[in-house]
């Protein structure tokens, strides 16, 4: 902490994150051999790499974007890394992350996003495909760069990410992605791309439970589903066990009301063919 400045007062989430990242960044990062000799290190390479991860997880692009970042959150990354001259420069950051054995730093990035994962007890898991707008080149003909990441809306984290080579093969990197999360009594969401039989199933052999969205890309099903509740509620639910949530949210202009169906999977005849079991599939909604 810089002179003349009072203690840094952290709020109940960001106390709770302090205690959960110190330990697991001394744990998983100490382990990656430094490439420097001893009289260069004036940072720990601890600090380095944890501060470019969090950088680059929060969006900057290069090694410049990451020394602004550290010093924008430098009283609060003083609560768990040992920063005695301050912040790394951005020459720091690029010349020790460029000597670093990549493979040892993959290896331990993800088991530090298994334990934060596990230790923040992660509810809500999204599966995103995301196109970077600004990544492709016009004069080198350099595409657009796709991933598909994992993030946890509730604390602001991203948990991992796959590149893919454009967005229609987004579909090819769900499997890998999934198996580098802990996903034991997390709810995975995905979008429509991922509604697929052997991604619900790989969800549930990693004690996981699921949220899919059904769209056109499942037609014969949705409109089987479509069917199913329009017919119910044109028959006001009757002889049928359903939950019912509704919210009105006003903003940008406009009232937003969302009302939710949740019926068991089973009250839908025909349906159980697409799940192997009834413990992989157990309830069906219907958002508008």
């Amino acid at each position: 902490m810089k002179k003349g400045f009072g203690k840094v007062v952290l709020n109940p989430q960001q106390q709770r994150e302090v205690k959960i990242i110190k330990p697991s960044v001394l744990k998983h990062f100490q382990q990656i051999p430094d490439p420097r000799v001893h009289r260069t290190r004036h940072h720990s390479l601890e600090a380095i790499l944890t501060i470019a991860i969090l950088a680059v997880l929060s969006g900057a692009d290069g090694f410049v974007a990451i020394e602004v970042y550290g010093k924008s959150k430098q009283s609060w990354l003083e609560q768990f890394l040992d920063l005695p001259h301050g912040i790394p420069s951005h020459d720091t950051f690029g010349r020790v992350i460029g000597a670093i054995d990549p493979m040892a730093l993959q290896e331990s990035f993800l088991g530090w996003i298994a334990t934060i994962s596990e230790k923040l007890k992660i509810e809500v898991i999204h599966i995103d495909g995301k196109t970077d707008r600004g990544s492709y080149e016009r004069e080198g003909s350099l595409k657009a760069l796709h991933t598909v990441s994992a993030w946890s809306s509730e604390h602001g984290l991203v948990l991992a990410q796959q590149k893919v080579k454009d967005k229609s093969n987004e579909i090819t990197a769900v499997p890998p992605l999934l198996l580098l999360l802990n996903l034991k009594g997390a709810v995975v969401t995905l979008d429509a791309m991922g509604t697929q039989t052997e991604i619900a199933r790989q969800i549930k052999r990693q004690d996981g439970n699921y949220l899919l969205a059904l769209k056109g890309n499942q037609l014969n099903l949705y409109k089987q589903v479509e069917a199913w509740f329009e017919q119910a509620r044109t028959n006001s639910w009757e002889g049928i066990d359903y939950s019912y949530h509704e919210t009105v949210e006003a903003g940008h202009h406009r009232v937003e009301t969302r009302q939710v169906w949740v019926v068991s999977v089973i009250a839908v005849p025909g349906l159980m063919r697409y799940s192997s079991s009834n413990e992989q599939t157990n309830c069906e909604y219907l958002v508008e």
